[in-house]
């Protein structure tokens, strides 16, 4: 670690001992209930699980610890034992706290009548329910969401470095808290004298690491849910986070003192304080005659360091841009070239001084896995060149700064078009067709004909950009993974991509390979053919999700059903479109074995003679359901064509 960041982060700690599935609407934020309805299959009336079910949520409340937290499970076999979890905010009074989990239980009901599995709760508490058994229920970590009004801010890049910093400060006080109790609030001064009050908190059965991971995920999610919101919240049942500006939403709570406690207390500040300021006004000085001493070279020396071998020097050293001459290029990163915002930073529009076009990301300085997918992206593109593929210009490092700059393509990423009911109009047979090509071509760039073979993990319509004339690119690859030639497949512990587009066996156990980009490919596929995104939809009276509602077309001989009605009105290719939905099928079957290479799938895309051979059941699809009350259309939510993990967009990823 550097003397400078080592510095920074010793003087905030001796600063600080001195001093949708449901979108809620701001005038209901507060005292809403907020609800997630599972997808984990349903009971029927007067069963044994309706029975237990009962039995279960009446003894909730009753059996709360003083600290509002219970878990408990009731039933024996596979078939009828549930489980439950709730907790109560931390500085919520015990009578206020068994009343929430009270009005919780009957409502839970009610919104989701007949759910194996569901989780909601209000303001004060929130709880879960579901079958240990059903694995389906756990392929993710569900979330519930909340925001207040969106505002305009005048900084809104401060403004959310300033609440990230507060809620990592909270994270690591709730992960350090007791074994019965892991909860924290505090603020922090924004810009425009806006005061940030926060909250963080985990179950007390997690571990410091676990209810880091959960609440470093529920951080991660704030760009989904409440991008320029002055209040948010995001509930994930082990975990949520909660923010306002300018309102303490929480009570201030302290543990019992004894009258000679505030005696010792001063006491012990009048010997301390003065030995701290020393240190402080010591550490400072140390502090700037280092930074003198390396000001010369340390532009250079920071990006030997950031590059581990001289060949990896060698690959990208031509590819560095200076930041004063992307500065000026985007106007000072100004809000009017702001293409968008993503999770580990924002897009910007520049034009450089020879004339040409150019998109820079530039990345979070308080982003948690920025390093990582810098360099990794880095690293991947400049040893890739594919017509298919987006092409990367260059790169800068300086100082805290990290900026990607890419050829700009105009017509941003598919999602814009294929989700849009005006714009998709604009997408004919023609051009989907083409599109479909030319992403199952620059797949097989990447894991055939390149030197290296790549598995994308994290292919998705926000990921496929279109140029002047719409010919897709893939971008993004901040989650790629190389391997040499006769490397087939890899895993992880750490689960990384989009859920809807993920492969089972890489949501379930880690495995991914090739063959998880080809299912990734398979569900873009069809949702290209019918304008239709992976997660629910309503199809007549049901909610359902893409691959089931393909599934059940192509079963019952009513393929034609899932065409974008605007292709059939303009094509006369509909044999065409049932062929590439058959080969979307292929590709996302459940059993990897089956599932094609993207070598066949660009042969079957290019032979007519080539006969397919009859898919087997898609791999189950877990989604997150919304509130068909409260919907916002994709062309209202602010995507970037450039980004890493997740678009900032109010729908599920």
């Amino acid at each position: 670690m550097e003397m400078d960041s080592l510095g920074s982060q010793l003087i905030v700690f001796l600063l600080s001992s001195l001093m949708l599935l449901a979108i809620i609407d701001s005038t209901t934020a507060q005292n809403a209930f907020l609800k997630a309805c599972l997808a984990s299959g349903t009971y029927q009336d007067n069963s044994l699980y309706q029975n237990n079910l009962d039995t279960l949520l009446s003894s909730l409340a009753p059996n709360l610890n003083k600290y509002g937290f219970n878990t408990t499970s009731v039933g024996q076999t596979s078939d009828d034992k549930i489980e439950a979890v709730v907790l109560c905010r931390g500085d919520v009074e015990p009578d206020i706290c068994r009343s929430c989990v009270n009005d919780s239980s009957v409502m839970i009901k009610q919104i989701c009548p007949n759910y194996k599995a569901a989780m909601g709760g209000y303001d004060q508490c929130m709880l879960r329910y579901r079958s240990p058994y059903n694995i389906t229920a756990d392929l993710q970590r569900p979330s519930v969401y909340a925001y207040n009004d969106k505002r305009n801010f005048t900084s809104p890049d401060r403004y959310n470095e300033v609440l990230r910093e507060l809620l990592r400060r909270l994270q690591s006080q709730a992960a350090k808290g007791r074994s019965d109790r892991k909860f924290a609030t505090g603020s922090q001064q924004g810009p425009d004298s806006q005061t940030i009050y926060g909250m963080a908190q985990c179950t007390p059965d997690l571990s410091e690491k676990q209810c880091n991971d959960c609440v470093d995920e529920a951080i991660d999610e704030l760009p989904v849910c409440c991008n320029n919101r002055f209040g948010g919240r995001v509930l994930k049942v082990i975990c949520n986070i909660q923010y306002e500006t300018n309102f303490k939403f929480y009570n201030e709570t302290r543990p019992s003192s004894t009258p000679g406690d505030d005696k010792n207390k001063t006491r012990t500040l009048a010997i301390v304080l003065p030995a701290v300021a020393f240190l402080i006004i010591v550490l400072i000085a140390c502090i700037y005659i280092f930074r003198r001493k390396k000001k010369q070279g340390k532009r250079k020396q920071k990006f030997k360091d950031f590059y581990e071998t001289v060949d990896e020097i060698s690959a990208v050293e031509s590819l560095q841009y200076d930041f004063a001459t992307i500065s000026t290029a985007t106007d000072d990163f100004s809000e009017d070239n702001k293409l968008g915002q993503g999770g580990f930073g924002a897009v910007y529009w520049g034009r450089l001084s020879n004339g040409q076009e150019i998109a820079v990301k530039r990345l979070s300085k308080n982003s948690s896995q920025g390093d990582i997918e810098f360099k990794n992206e880095v690293m991947l593109v400049a040893k890739l060149h594919h017509r298919n593929l987006v092409r990367l210009l260059g790169f800068c490092l300086d100082e805290e700064e990290r900026l990607l700059i890419y050829e700009y393509l105009p017509n941003a990423s598919l999602d814009r078009f294929i989700f849009d009911h005006m714009k998709r109009e604009e997408l004919d047979w023609d051009k989907r067709s083409k599109i479909i090509e030319g992403t199952a071509r620059g797949l097989l760039y990447l894991h055939e004909d390149s030197r290296f073979r790549i598995i994308h993990r994290d292919l998705k319509a926000n990921n496929i950009l279109l140029d002047s004339k719409m010919h897709p690119k893939i971008a993004d690859f901040g989650m790629a993974r190389m391997f040499i030639m006769d490397e087939t497949q890899g895993d992880t512990s750490r689960i990384v991509g989009t859920y809807g587009y993920m492969a089972p066996e890489y949501a379930m156990h880690g495995h991914f390979s090739v063959k998880s980009d080809v299912f990734s490919y398979g569900v873009l596929v069809l949702e290209i053919i019918s304008g239709k995104k992976n997660n629910s939809f309503r199809s007549g009276d049901t909610i359902e999700d893409l691959l089931s509602f393909a599934w059940r077309n192509w079963r019952a001989g009513t393929t034609r059903s899932l065409i974008d009605p605007t292709l059939i009105a303009t094509s006369n290719s509909i044999q065409d479109m049932i062929k590439c939905i058959h080969l979307g099928l292929l590709c996302v079957q459940e059993d990897v074995a089956e599932r094609p290479t993207m070598a066949s799938v660009v042969l079957m895309l290019n032979n007519v003679s080539v006969s397919l051979p009859q898919p087997s059941e898609p791999a189950f699809f877990v989604r997150r359901e919304f509130d068909p009350t409260r919907t916002e259309s994709s062309s209202q939510s602010n995507n970037a064509s450039l980004n890493t993990v997740s678009i900032t967009e109010l729908y599920p990823r």
